[in-house]
């Protein structure tokens, strides 16, 4: 079975854009099949206030009215997807930009308005790969912005880190899928301040001890739900660190475990 990976960046390499010249210059050496995923990074907000469209923000979580739709469509599905794609090229990796109503590859259904309206927010209910396995036998790489879709011609805003789990469940079928969280830090850190006090491994009962700890919280939460989610649904690896950890062999980061 073939190995494929697939790798989520965020907005710290996103909004840094050597940062992301100089890291999609090592994606592009990775060999095997690959999907790249990303997020939106401030683009969105910063186009959002030039345009004086109102950010509405709940617990960190974008509320996606029909205004803010429009433009995180612009941002997430033109000029970063096809920024990332562009400089793919001229890394010799041939790549094709994806949201999910691409080749109907990743349907969700619209959240439910209670207990909070998040508005246009989708929650994944399928992933269809068969169109993004012929791209990858052909050694070319989709990159997946955040959009997905209904089946009824609504895009739909949803989580990357979630978009990148449901890829690697989806995929797990056909390949031995490796899941990696790329992100500011070295991993989970038992000390917020020491970036070299790396938690390197994590299973379902040492991750309630980090939850009680306090040192999982806020923002890590949904991100290691995603990482379990992974690896309980045939993930065959599961690792969040920073981008070095795909390139350097004396890498610090952290790997999740059943």
């Amino acid at each position: 079975m073939k190995t494929l990976k697939i790798i989520k960046i965020g907005g710290n390499i996103i909004d840094d854009s050597q940062a992301l010249g100089s890291f999609l210059s090592e994606f592009s050496k990775l060999e095997g099949s690959k999907v790249l995923v990303h997020g939106g990074g401030k683009l969105a907000t910063q186009l959002a206030h030039k345009m004086n469209v109102p950010v509405k923000m709940n617990e960190g979580r974008r509320i996606t009215d029909s205004d803010t739709l429009d433009i995180i469509t612009m941002v997430y599905a033109g000029k970063i997807n096809k920024n990332i794609v562009a400089q793919l090229q001229v890394n010799d990796c041939n790549a094709i930009g994806f949201s999910g109503a691409d080749g109907n590859t990743i349907v969700s259904e619209k959240r439910p308005t209670q207990p909070i309206d998040y508005g246009f927010v989708g929650d994944v209910k399928q992933v269809n790969t068969k169109t993004l396995e012929v791209l990858l036998n052909h050694n070319i790489t989709p990159v997946f912005c955040a959009i997905t879709h209904d089946e009824n011609g609504q895009l739909l805003n949803t989580n990357a880190d979630t978009i990148a789990s449901e890829l690697a469940i989806g995929f797990a079928k056909h390949y031995k899928t490796e899941l990696y969280y790329c992100f500011e830090k070295n991993g989970v850190l038992k000390d917020i301040n020491d970036d070299d006090s790396v938690v390197e491994n994590i299973n379902t009962k040492t991750y309630q001890n980090l939850i009680n700890e306090g040192i999982i919280a806020d923002g890590m939460l949904p991100k290691l739900n995603n990482c379990f989610y992974a690896i309980n649904n045939d993930v065959n690896k599961v690792c969040i660190g920073k981008p070095s950890m795909l390139f350097e062999t004396n890498s610090l980061y952290t790997t999740i475990e059943k």
